[in-house]
């Protein structure tokens, strides 16, 4: 069957729908049935999810759940997290009543600096490039005015913009490299309207500069875009206490958990293969927080590892020590993040989660991300270097084993009492359920 398709595009829902169950599915009224099963019943928010992405056939559903008990610069928060992996709210959960007694997360947004660049090819005397740069960078403030008048308002607006030589890296390439303040957005559409004015200025201006030659005018620019790499735009969170405080059912021994501990961050300041399911972990949480508030995971993601990268070598985002007697946990990350704008505004449950957490400024969801990102990490490595990691793992994901060989309720109550007291793994869950079937 051919399975290429002119004008998709423009086909309704319903008949995207009816194409892809005729084409891909054996059973494709069973395949149209799933797929309108996960359709809102309120037209008005399906209306608004269709329209967040193109060709869409259905919603996809990740549950959304919530971590409380996190006390923050002195103040009790419950936090959002919208993830699909079990024991991962549960993990947070745990380390936020632990720490909630010993003086809670502390919390400080370092920098919010945010990077855009025009990537440009210019084939002449770099000496007149450079004075060319200086006559019009003020030119480069004024033609973007009616870009930046609003957030110059709330506060924010652009902060430098810089020439930037390249040419050791590649043939002929330089950058006009910008620095902005976006306040409470996230700004990736302020900052690349900026960033394209910018590259019209840049060559029109050029085209009449006296001091060029005809080549030396024909500045080619590549592209306009911001970076998600944001290393001056920083959060940093932290947990501390005295050793002897660390001490609890599972934790008989605190200095010796705390010297555990601190050699398990040390292992993932050292080695890559480490460092890389190390700060996996703590995206468990950053991720889970940026997905329920409408931000963009995908370019934290990115921006957070290539900092993990910054000095040469993939590391560990989190580190721990022991000063005085007193034990301390903390991380820095880069973090673009909006409160204001894009999602945050349309999606029903992103509104609801931005409320749970009292309508925070970026600077504010910053600390509540970074906080969970901790938060998991220190559930994991305690996991890790006391019960180790699966017992509790698997504990959250018996449910997974059960639901996927379809338990009747009584099953269901005989497999969580069975494995109340026994070690959960897969075979030995699948084991179980053949034996009561029988």
């Amino acid at each position: 069957m051919n399975k290429a398709i002119s004008g998709f595009s423009k086909l309704s829902k319903e008949e995207k729908v009816e194409w892809i169950a005729n084409q891909y599915f054996s059973t494709p009224t069973e395949a149209v049935l799933l797929l309108k099963n996960y359709w809102n019943s309120d037209e008005k928010i399906q209306k608004l999810h269709d329209e967040f992405i193109e060709n869409t056939i259905t919603n996809f559903y990740i549950p959304l759940g919530v971590a409380p008990n996190f006390l923050i610069n002195g103040k009790y928060s419950t936090i959002p997290m919208a993830i699909e992996e079990s024991s991962v709210v549960a993990a947070a959960s745990k380390a936020a009543k632990f720490w909630s007694t010993r003086g809670g997360f502390k919390a400080t947004v370092i920098n919010t600096e945010k990077i855009g660049q025009v990537h440009f090819i210019y084939k002449g005397d770099i000496s007149k490039l450079n004075l060319f740069f200086a006559q019009i960078k003020n030119k480069l403030f004024l033609e973007t005015e009616s870009i930046t008048v609003n957030m110059q308002k709330r506060g924010g607006g652009i902060l430098d913009i810089i020439l930037n030589d390249k040419t050791n890296l590649l043939p002929n390439y330089f950058q006009l490299h910008a620095t902005f303040e976006t306040i409470d957005s996230m700004g990736a559409n302020f900052i690349n309207s900026c960033l394209e004015q910018f590259a019209k200025t840049l060559k029109d201006e050029a085209h009449d500069y006296e001091l060029f030659t005809e080549t030396e005018k024909d500045i080619e620019v590549i592209m306009s875009i911001l970076s998600n790499y944001v290393p001056n735009c920083v959060v940093r969170a932290e947990v501390s206490c005295t050793v002897a405080e660390l001490e609890e059912k599972h934790i008989p021994n605190g200095e010796e958990f705390a010297k555990k501990f601190i050699q398990a961050v040390q292992i993932a300041e050292v080695e890559p293969f480490r460092a890389v399911t190390h700060n996996k972990g703590i995206m468990n949480g950053v991720d889970a927080v940026v997905l329920a508030t409408g931000n963009d995971f995908r370019a934290v993601e990115a921006g957070i590892h290539a900092y993990a990268a910054r000095n040469g070598k993939y590391s560990s985002l989190s580190h721990s020590k022991i000063e005085n007697g007193i034990f301390t946990f903390w991380l820095e990350i880069p973090l673009a993040l909006g409160t204001v704008g894009g999602l945050t505004s349309l999606h029903p449950l992103v509104k609801l989660s931005l409320e749970m957490l009292e309508n925070p400024s970026a600077k504010e969801l910053m600390q509540f991300v970074a906080v969970a990102g901790l938060a998991q990490n220190f559930g994991a490595l305690r996991s890790l270097t006391t019960t180790g990691i699966q017992e509790g793992h698997m504990k959250m994901h018996l449910n997974n084993i059960i639901n996927q060989y379809e338990a009747t309720e009584s099953e269901r109550l005989l497999i969580q009492k069975h494995f109340k007291k026994n070690t959960v793994s897969h075979s030995a869950v699948v084991t179980f359920i053949e034996e009561i079937r029988k």
